[in-house]
Parts: structure tokens; C-alpha cells; sequence
């Protein structure tokens, strides 16, 4: 089944294996499909990308190759969980990572613009950089979303003396902060919430129990990333 279209989801794969006389779970059917991935992997979406964009990734890992786990590790990454976790209610949060940890959530309401961006900064990301890191010196990272890329967004970074890490275009491959919403949402399957209140409580909790080695390990693959995009010339990569 999966041969014969490798861009089916899981629900596609479940629906069918059950009409034909198979009943398993939707892990199940995960679980099978990863253990059989070496023959015949269900492709990832990657972004599309035109050439401007796969040149300013290659330009970019280009300049950080030399860079050490050390350096990676001085970089805080945050990002916005939009609303994909999607049960009854639906949710969108922020939080930030670094090598040593996360920092806290921040559970948004309405839509994120530069104003309420910067608001999130002040009362969620300077606790966090100060947790995390002290005194000492770090990079910020985030996407290209129009609230982090506004001319008033950078003047407050600015004006906190905080650097902030150029980023290509359409890289989710390049930001292991991803992988660690993956993390998060796959034990938000066996929690099940019901209610929004619940939903918040689970995702808390799936939020909390990640562990500064989960982290550290993710930063760790920065340099492995970095081939990868040059290797592959600037286009996606399997990250």
C-alpha cells in the first residue's frame, strides 16, 4: 500500500489497512511504517524553495561550517507552536530552547504581530536567556515571520544589545527546535485532552519533561546540518 503512494498520510494507511481486514492503532501503523522506512520511506514535505532562497542557505551554511557545538550552544531558538495540535481546542504557544534547556511557555491569544512579539520578548525570552544562560553572552535565533523581521522588532534588540543570528529563508531543516515540537506533540497523542484546559495542562507537562540532554543533543546536530544543506547544494535536506 505504501508503495504504491508514498505521499499518503497516516490516517490514508490506517483507513486502508483496515478495509482490508487489518485493525491497529494509528501508532501502529507509525510505528510500521518507520520500521520498513529503509525500503520504502513516506517522504517528508520539505518547503519549496527558488533559487534565491537554496543560494542564501548554501551561503549561509557556508559561513557557519567551522562553527563548534560550543558556538551552537550559545544560540537561544525560540518559536511559535501554531495551531496544528488540534483536539476539540486548538492552541497557540511559544517557547524557546537552548543547549542547556527550555524556557517557559507562553500560551498566545490572537495573532502574533510585532507589538505583542515584543511583548512575548520582554516578559518570556529575557527570563529565559537569564535562566538559562546568566551573564553570559548569547545569540538569539528566530524564523523570518513578519513579527521577527519588523524594522521595530530588530530596534528592540537592538536597543537590549542582543544579537540576533541571520537566517536563510524557508530552513525549518536548519532549526532543531522543530524536532522538539515533534517531541512534544507525539506524547500529546497519548494524553488525549478534552478540553482546552487540558490541552494546556498536557502540553505543560509534554513541555516540561524534556531534559536539557534532549536539547544539548539537538544542538549537537547543528554542524551535521550544516554539511547536510552543503552537501545537498543549498536544498533540503532529510533533517
Amino acid at each position: 500500500i505504501v508503495e504504491k503512494d508514498r505521499f499518503q498520510t497516516l490516517g490514508d494507511l490506517r483507513k486502508q489497512w483496515t478495509e482490508s481486514g487489518v485493525e491497529t492503532s494509528r501508532a501502529t501503523v507509525y510505528r510500521r511504517v518507520q520500521e520498513m522506512g529503509y525500503r520504502c520511506r513516506i517522504p517528508q514535505v520539505k518547503p519549496l524553495l527558488n533559487q534565491k532562497q537554496w543560494q542564501k542557505r548554501l551561503t549561509w551554511a557556508t559561513e557557519k561550517q567551522h562553527w563548534t557545538v560550543a558556538q551552537w550552544s550559545k544560540r537561544e531558538m525560540p518559536k511559535c507552536l501554531k495551531s496544528s495540535v488540534k483536539y476539540p481546542q486548538s492552541v497557540m504557544v511559544w517557547g524557546a530552547m537552548s543547549a542547556a534547556g527550555v524556557g517557559p511557555l507562553c500560551f498566545i491569544k490572537g495573532r502574533v504581530n510585532a507589538a505583542s512579539y515584543k511583548e512575548i520578548l520582554e516578559h518570556f525570552m529575557l527570563p529565559s536567556a537569564e535562566n538559562l544562560y546568566g551573564d553570559e553572552d548569547f545569540i538569539f535565533q528566530h524564523d523570518l515571520a513578519p513579527a521577527h523581521s519588523a524594522k521595530t522588532t530588530g530596534k528592540w534588540f537592538t536597543d537590549h544589545g542582543i544579537t540576533v543570528l541571520n537566517w536563510p529563508a524557508n530552513s525549518p531543516d536548519l532549526n532543531p527546535i522543530e524536532n522538539l515540537w515533534d517531541i512534544v506533540k507525539r506524547k500529546l497523542r497519548d494524553a488525549r485532552p478534552n478540553t482546552l484546559d487540558e490541552l494546556k495542562a498536557a502540553i505543560e507537562a509534554s513541555w516540561a519533561s524534556i531534559t536539557p540532554q534532549q536539547c544539548h543533543r539537538l544542538i549537537a546536530s547543528m554542524p551535521r546540518r550544516i554539511e547536510a544543506v552543503i552537501s545537498a547544494k543549498g536544498f533540503p535536506t532529510k533533517y
